[in-house]
């Protein structure tokens, strides 16, 4: 019995091997390595598939899992710490870029209804190549990777709404106000539904499945939730990708979020990438060719619009220049979100096949692009923000809004702290307990004036550039800590420094232990990478566990320390001072037990007439009692039931009296 599908289905994930292999050679994302399968296997290709439509429901389940996936990862109490961001400066975005493309659309004479929607399309970036590329450069945390983080989000979210509004901007009813009103009745009906399900309904049910331990029920219960309310929304009326965001939100507020994600996550990845194969085949090679250079000059300008208008949006973030040009240049291109809206504007006649095939070109050449841009943003920012030239008039201490810069104490023999995230936070603390001191450079501007209230000396601006240094007295600092998620930043800062001073102590603060030799080569004094030092606590606490002597643990870090960390970074751990532990212990275990038993040979009797150490060959060293801690253990000293004992012992005697104080 022959199985159409599955011979589609085996040529698609074969032939996406072989692309994507060929793409990871050229480090390209993987996304874009299935969009290329689709162009190459398509009708307009080389017509290896011949059941389009099973491919595209394929697709379609793609998307709904996508949506579930988001709607999972989608909480509010995260979005409330980047609020800021995200109803600011991704509002300022999608609306001014709807507003430009749609004037754009109507002045080459499109109807209203497309050129708005032709707006929608550009307006929406693509977060699963963006996230993927910053994660790599590892700058998702920088400033600018938190403002395409909120905008990326906002895009998300604001792609629900643009679904539901795209069938009235068909024009096929007459009574728009009846629709408007009904559309709203609806939205009304699925936030209720949604609130009630997520606050009573999927809890109670999904701790009755988890009870069961049964893994299989379990996935079985997530997969019918999601394609359930995926169902309803489509019988409403609405998309079927709604109904699959929200039934992500139902489950989000749930305890059991993170393992539901972890089970759909590897079918995600399967159907999702059906999902862009079928974008690749949507598109008519041959149309491109014959209208290549219109799409250029479409593509150029998408590129020039959505950056400029991407800038705008974080320098009404108050950020310098130099970071709004990288978030411009991070999200220029068209995303997957909108290939999906893109669909409902077919479905309901908002946009033709011409203008479609248009926008397919223009999509996939701004995706195929991006990874090149976004990898050497860096040099392209400097170059244009060169052009607008470095100086920045930095916030003062100041709690007024106008700055005036001899408000700025006259600093010396200071500590200037770069960045004040956990590490900034942690090093001015330290420095106000020891009355050093200190002043702190901060590019978020909501972090500049709430600490400025707090009374922290902070002040905004970008450290890369001499006149924020010079401000606040780096040639008369005498240490610099260095406490920012930018890598690149980081080794200008250090080379603006070097410039302004030679004797200045500069110590970074870097994630991998890679970045460490050219920071070293650049100017820094000390390098602390992330990485490593969560390794050295982590074996400190090892140790302190084997009751090595503290001093000994103490000289072990410091020798790992002074050698660069070289002993870690070595294929073999080998040990470059020659310097070995001595781990000879006898087998002897420290530990707090909890007295359940109240049996009267031990409890309520003196320890002389218990015969503890004697008949379980362990000793009590202390006893914890409700709030009282008793360290005086003498021969008349009692054990009460609920008592807490600390017990010093071999392993396996320990455990035979852990067992006596339970069992009995």
């Amino acid at each position: 019995m022959e199985i159409p599908l599955l011979s589609d289905v085996v040529i698609i994930l074969g032939l996406a091997v072989i692309v994507i292999l060929f793409f990871q050679r050229l480090k390209l994302p993987t996304i874009l390595g299935f969009l290329a399968t689709g162009v190459i296997a398509g009708p307009h290709g080389l017509s290896l598939i011949n059941e389009t439509h099973d491919i595209e429901i394929l697709a379609e389940i793609g998307v709904i899992l996508l949506l579930f996936i988001i709607g999972m990862e989608f909480s509010l109490r995260n979005l409330a710490m980047i609020k800021r961001t995200v109803l600011l400066g991704g509002s300022a975005q999608v609306l001014a870029t709807i507003i430009l493309v749609a004037g754009i659309m109507l002045l080459l004479k499109f109807s209203t209804g497309e050129a708005i929607f032709m707006g929608f399309l550009i307006s929406l970036s693509s977060t699963a190549i963006v996230l993927k590329l910053l994660q790599d450069k590892g700058e998702i945390n920088s400033p600018q990777g938190k403002t395409v983080l909120g905008i990326l989000i906002f895009q998300d979210i604001i792609v629900v709404p643009m679904m539901l509004l795209t069938p009235l901007m068909a024009g096929g009813t007459q009574n728009i106000a009846f629709e408007l009103l009904l559309m709203a009745l609806k939205g009304v009906f699925v936030i209720v539904f949604v609130l009630i399900s997520a606050r009573y309904l999927v809890p109670k049910l999904l701790y009755l499945v988890a009870r069961t331990k049964s893994k299989e029920l379990f996935i079985l219960s997530i997969v019918v939730i999601c394609f359930a309310v995926a169902w309803l929304t489509s019988s409403m009326g609405l998309s079927l990708a709604l109904g699959a965001f929200m039934a992500g939100l139902i489950i989000s507020e749930s305890e059991y979020s993170h393992q539901a994600t972890s089970n759909i996550l590897p079918f995600r990845e399967i159907f999702t990438s059906f999902f862009f194969v079928s974008i690749g085949m949507l598109l008519d090679f041959a149309f491109m060719l014959q209208h290549l250079l219109p799409i250029l000059a479409f593509t150029a300008a998408t590129f020039l619009l959505k950056a400029f208008v991407a800038t705008m949006a974080a320098r009404i973030l108050q950020y310098p220049m130099r970071i709004s040009i990288l978030v411009g240049l991070s999200l220029f291109q068209v995303g997957e979100f909108a290939f999906i809206l893109s669909n409902t504007g077919i479905e309901n006649g908002v946009l033709s096949q011409e203008t479609y095939q248009y926008f397919l070109s223009v999509s996939l050449l701004t995706m195929a692009v991006s990874p090149f841009v976004i990898n050497s943003y860096h040099r392209l920012s400097n170059s244009i923000s060169s052009l607008f030239g470095s100086s920045q008039d930095p916030i003062p201490f100041d709690q007024h809004d106008a700055p005036e810069h001899h408000d700025v104490p006259e600093l010396t023999d200071h500590i200037v702290i770069i960045g004040f995230g956990i590490n900034g936070r942690n090093v001015a603390k330290a420095a106000k307990h020891a009355n050093i001191p200190y002043v702190i450079i901060e590019l978020n501007a909501v972090t500049v004036r709430h600490e400025r209230v707090l009374g922290e000396p902070i002040l905004y601006g970008d450290a890369v550039h001499n006149i924020i240094l010079s401000h606040v007295n780096i040639h008369k600092a005498r240490v610099v800590v260095i406490a920012i998620s930018d890598p690149e930043a980081t080794k200008r800062i250090i080379s603006s420094i070097r410039l302004v001073s030679d004797k200045v102590h500069i110590i970074v603060r870097t994630r991998f232990v890679q970045e460490m030799e050219e920071n070293y080569q650049i100017g820094a004094d000390e390098v602390i990478p992330e990485e490593f030092e969560t390794s050295i606590e982590i074996f400190t606490r090892v140790l302190s566990k084997y009751l090595l002597p503290r001093d000994q643990i103490e000289s072990f870090t410091q020798m790992i320390r002074a050698d660069n960390y070289d002993m870690l970074r070595s294929m073999a751990g080998r040990n470059t001072t020659g310097t070995n532990l001595d781990l000879d212990l006898q087998e002897i275990e420290v530990a707090s037990l909890r007295v359940y038993t109240g049996d009267q040979d031990i409890v309520d009797k003196p320890l002389i007439e218990a015969n503890i150490r004697n008949n379980f060959s362990i000793t009590i060293v202390a006893i914890k009692r409700e709030a009282q801690t008793i360290l005086d253990i003498n021969a008349s000293t009692q054990i009460k039931t609920g008592d807490i004992v600390y017990v010093v012992g071999k392993p396996d005697d320990v455990m035979r009296f852990n067992n006596y104080l339970k069992a009995n």
